[in-house]
């Protein structure tokens, strides 16, 4: 399904096509208007609000284009807590100065107006408004706007016209400290990494996120950068407020992924109150860092009939208002207000069903940045894609240099384009070091000056012979140490371990190829070997002789019609089909309620990981041997699901074990292979342990509720440790499951499965 909007008559606003054609207002109608202005993307379409050709397009645009703002604030797309939330980041004189301009007008704007006029208005646009401006420019136009407006973090150039930052991604598939430690030393070789370091985790348990709390904040201290630069483990906002109350002083900037809408939010487990509680509480010099990206909300089964645009600028909205908090709890401090809040954009890390092609990521990049831009906030991208998407490695490059020109604050950075954890591609260190080169664009003054002084380049800024050389670095850092053994010996132990980080497959940038942006030519075809691994591993099948090496095996299979589908169409792989559901149904009758946990294994995006020596045995003998141990009654039979996807366990569960009168824990773990391209062809767990009246109600159990252990394999974390910690995890959710209240059952609206 499209929208074709054919009969738009000259001088038309939305409103008046609306009440002309429907005799009303119709908000849905309205919602299918605003997502027909959008440029084409695969996440809109899905959702029967793209444009059904370029002439409804065009004629979208042109009713948006007459439309005053003061007729969008006044009509919101949908309406919510956390709409209500944002308003409170505008200016209440401003809204109605702006009231009669259309959205025409605005753009006209925001096209010629001195910097300086538009950073006057800013306070008045409406998140909503902010979308739909953007949905009239052309890419061009949103470069142009983009290239105009900058909001310098406070204190340093991260953010200002001619500076492009790097936050230094330092993910390792084990939370190593060492693996984190290197790639920080390796970005600074490069003169790279001047926002954040920001670790991915693999594991969210406290102490695990402590311990790479301390290592990122180590070296910091080490190198005298407290001041200068934050550091911040990427758990959720709740573990790091955890560690810091154990630890006091060692974590740094605190991060949260925002959706833009409330149900989105509780995706996260994210609530307008509980980040209100601790934006009041950043009171010290580094606030807030949230991460964004468009398509999360739809994904999720959060879009309430809206475009991605729209939702995407609600999440800036939201971050914008939580800005203004922080700004209010460092005054309460006695401190200037000056709120250190930046978000990143993670455009592409989705896949296919959002977009797929890499003129459709630019739009994305293009379109997020004008509208971080006009909420006033200092946005970084992550322009990045997965292995299903029609970006390749040299797309990327090529994406890069189009965004750049619009002047994101920051991109990320790693050792190389390939993330080591979370197997997609994105920016390294050298694509920084190109781009600068290319554009003419500056690290932050102050790290620009501790480059110079670590030695990797000279006075005029130009690299010396310790450039892309990470031991040279770990030289100085054990220095500073007070370490007064020779530099051979120093350097000898450099050599050590960056070669036991890279037996752990994290890839470390030494040195260079013929150009100072290339990278070493071993290195690139390790890099180029790893890509094409993934794309087979993508279209792998899951063996008939694999399944039946699984005692007991129950074989289902989702709505997905072949692989294809499955990848194109994620919804597609997270429903069973008729027969699965029936079968799972007389599986029930056979087990009796007899067991309180059930394995379910899907193929997910890379079935090899399931099927490779070393990977599944041992989890599995491990799992069952530990769950009985702990006094769990595990299920004979392994459930397997061919082309699942996450929530497809969520469904089996919701049939093997949902009883409206039963308040016991029921747990699952189901099995997923990940996505391929970190060479591990590891797999996940994901742990449910619900009690069985929230297994009774259809999409109690989602993400909010459930753990995972990422990065399982025989090279990355091993099979039977993750296993243990399955079960030590499922304790912890049936303690939690044990004091739901009553209502559980019938008081929790159900989530988009």
């Amino acid at each position: 399904m499209s929208v074709s909007l054919r009969d738009v008559l000259t001088g038309e606003d939305v409103f008046g096509y609306i009440h002309r054609v429907r005799g009303s207002f119709d908000s849905r109608l309205y919602q299918q208007i605003l997502g027909a202005a959008n440029a084409f993307k695969e996440g809109d379409a899905a959702l029967g609000i793209a444009a059904a050709d370029e002439v409804s397009r065009a004629n979208a645009r042109a009713l948006l284009a007459r439309t005053k703002l003061g007729a969008i604030h006044a009509h919101p797309p949908f309406e919510d807590r956390l709409h209500a939330f944002m308003l409170e980041g505008l200016d209440g004189e401003m809204l109605p100065r702006l009231a009669d301009w259309s959205l025409g007008q605005l753009k006209h704007f925001l096209l010629t107006a001195p910097e300086a006029e538009v950073h006057a208005i800013l306070a008045g646009l409406g998140s909503d408004v902010i979308a739909c401006v953007v949905k009239l420019m052309s890419d061009a136009e949103l470069t142009s706007v983009g290239a105009r407006i900058f909001h310098p973090l406070p204190g340093s150039k991260l953010g200002a016209k001619g500076y492009l930052g790097a936050r230094i991604q330092p993910n390792s598939p084990t939370d190593h400290p060492d693996d984190i430690r290197w790639q920080v030393f390796n970005g600074w070789s490069f003169a790279v990494g001047d926002v954040v370091l920001g670790t991915n985790p693999v594991s969210s348990v406290p102490a695990s996120v402590a311990a790479v709390e301390s290592a990122l904040h180590d070296i910091l201290v080490t190198f005298g950068l407290t001041e200068v630069m934050p550091h911040c483990v990427l758990s959720h906002i709740d573990v790091q407020a955890q560690v810091e109350a154990e630890q006091p002083g060692t974590t740094g900037i605190w991060f949260q992924s925002l959706g833009g809408n409330e149900a989105a939010n509780r995706t996260f487990d994210v609530t307008i109150e509980k980040m209100v509680r601790h934006a009041a509480g950043r009171t010290g010099k580094f606030g807030l860092y949230f991460e964004t990206g468009q398509g999360a909300d739809a994904t999720n089964g959060h879009h309430h009939g809206c475009d991605m645009l729209i939702h995407e600028s609600r999440k800036y909205g939201f971050a914008r208002a939580l800005k203004a908090r922080v700004a209010l709890a460092q005054l309460g401090a006695g401190r200037t207000p000056e709120p250190w809040v930046h978000v990143n954009d993670v455009a592409g890390f989705i896949g296919p069903e959002v977009f797929r092609t890499r003129e459709q990521l630019v739009r994305c990049c293009l379109e997020d940045i004008v509208m971080g831009k006009l909420h006033g906030l200092m946005i970084g991208l992550d322009v990045c894609s997965t292995l299903h998407m029609d970006v390749s490695l040299d797309d990327l490059g090529w994406c890069q240099e189009q965004v750049a020109l619009a002047g994101p604050g920051y991109l990320m950075a790693l050792p190389t384009r390939n993330d080591p954890m979370l197997s997609y591609l994105t920016t390294a260190f050298q694509d920084h070091v190109r781009l600068r080169e290319k554009f003419g664009l500056k690290v932050d003054d102050r790290m620009w000056a501790f480059f110079q002084e670590l030695g990797v380049i000279d006075a005029q800024g130009k690299p010396t012979e310790h450039f892309g050389d990470p031991a040279w670095v770990y030289l100085q850092y054990r220095r500073r140490k007070g370490d007064t053994r020779s530099d051979a010996e120093v350097l000898a132990e450099a050599k050590r371990e960056m070669a036991a980080v890279r037996e752990r497959s994290v890839p470390l940038a030494v040195g260079r190829g013929a150009r100072t942006y290339d990278l070493e030519p071993s290195l690139e075809t390790e890099l180029r070997a790893l890509y094409e691994d993934a794309k087979a591993g993508l279209w792998s099948e899951l063996s008939e002789s694999a399944v039946a090496q699984l005692s007991d095996g129950v074989l289902l299979r989702t709505c997905s019609e072949d692989r294809r589908d499955y990848i194109l169409h994620p919804p597609s792989g997270e429903r069973l089909d008729t027969e699965s559901e029936l079968a799972v149904r007389m599986l029930r009758l056979r087990q009796a309620g007899q067991w309180d946990a059930q394995i379910v294994i899907s193929d997910g995006l890379d079935a090899r990981s399931l099927m490779d020596e070393g990977h599944l045995k041992p989890f599995l003998t491990e799992l069952r041997r530990e769950l009985v141990a702990a006094g769990w009654h595990v299920a004979p039979e392994h459930v397997v699901v061919k082309y699942g996807r996450v929530r497809a366990g969520y469904q089996v569960g919701e049939l093997l074990f949902g009883d409206a009168e039963e308040s016991a824990p029921r747990a699952l773990v189901h099995v997923i292979g990940e996505r391929p391209g970190s060479g591990h062809h590891a797999f996940s767990a994901y742990l449910s342990a619900p009690s069985a009246r929230a297994w009774g109600v259809q999409g109690r159990v989602d993400h909010d509720i459930t753990r995972l252990i990422a990065g399982i394999s025989d090279t990355s974390v091993r099979p039977e440790a993750a296993a243990r910690e399955a079960v030590r995890i499922l304790a912890e959710l049936a303690a939690s499951a044990r004091t739901e209240p009553p209502t559980v059952g019938g008081s929790v609206e159900a989530r988009g499965a």
